[in-house]
């Protein structure tokens, strides 16, 4: 087991709570996580870390939220993303991990600018062009930024949230897409080194917050008002987009 002083414990296990309340409750908070485990642990262990605690997380959400999703959004996104998760392996390959931080904080935040401007400025285009070129758009930013840092929350929160989806169909279709994004990772993480013998470890100790938090989740959305749903989506994008701006 890794050595890690009882501060830096504490600090994963709010991480890892924030991973559980982000898959089932608040997509977008899931930043804070990024940000904490990146603070607390070396930076590419803590990229395989975090990894796996959001494959248990995403097993809950899928479990929960399964009859909510919209494939014919999820079929729209694949190309994009996956051409965005090659983007991202080829981006690890050459960036150090302050360029990286620097670089997706900007795109997050352009994706939060452009998102509001469009929803308070102009009406919702439902032509099939529009919907193909923020597919391309959107997916190609979340598979990159999901492959660098697992940090697509924000820019699939903004996605979906343009989207106009009400609270379960958002939540159930993020549960599909990270679910599977996150696993089609797995073999490109081992392959890099950032999933380690000392990462599942730390894993072992984290899964059961995940749990309990994923299950409170369930229990908050089922309470919550579309509107605070969505000023929590975007004021937790925006924390995280400016966290990595600055660290």
């Amino acid at each position: 087991m890794p050595e890690l002083a009882w501060w830096a414990w504490a600090l994963l296990g709010i991480g890892a709570v924030v991973v559980g309340l982000s898959k089932t409750a608040v997509p977008g908070a899931g930043t804070i996580a990024v940000a904490i485990f990146a603070a607390v642990l070396p930076a590419k262990q803590s990229t395989g870390v975090l990894l796996l605690l959001l494959i248990v997380a995403d097993i809950f959400a899928v479990t929960m939220y399964r009859r909510h999703a919209d494939w014919r959004t999820l079929l729209r996104l694949a190309p994009a993303v996956v051409l965005g998760v090659l983007l991202g392996v080829v981006f690890l390959w050459f960036a150090d991990d302050v360029w990286v931080k620097k670089s997706i904080g900007v795109i997050l935040l352009a994706v939060i600018a452009i998102t509001l401007l469009r929803r308070r400025f102009a009406a919702e285009v439902e032509t099939g062009g529009s919907h193909r070129v923020a597919a391309a758009t959107y997916g190609t930013l979340g598979g990159f930024t999901t492959m660098v840092a697992n940090a697509a929350g924000p820019v699939m929160s903004m996605y979906f949230l343009a989207a106009r989806f009400e609270v379960k169909a958002f939540l159930g279709t993020a549960a599909w897409f990270f679910a599977i994004v996150n696993l089609f990772k797995v073999p490109f993480s081992i392959g890099i080194g950032i999933i380690t013998v000392p990462g599942l470890l730390i894993d072992l100790v984290l899964v059961p917050l995940v749990v309990v938090a994923a299950f409170g989740g369930r229990w908050l959305a089922d309470r919550m008002p579309q509107s605070v749903f969505e000023k929590l989506v975007i004021a937790f994008t925006i924390v995280g987009a400016v966290y990595l701006l600055i660290v």
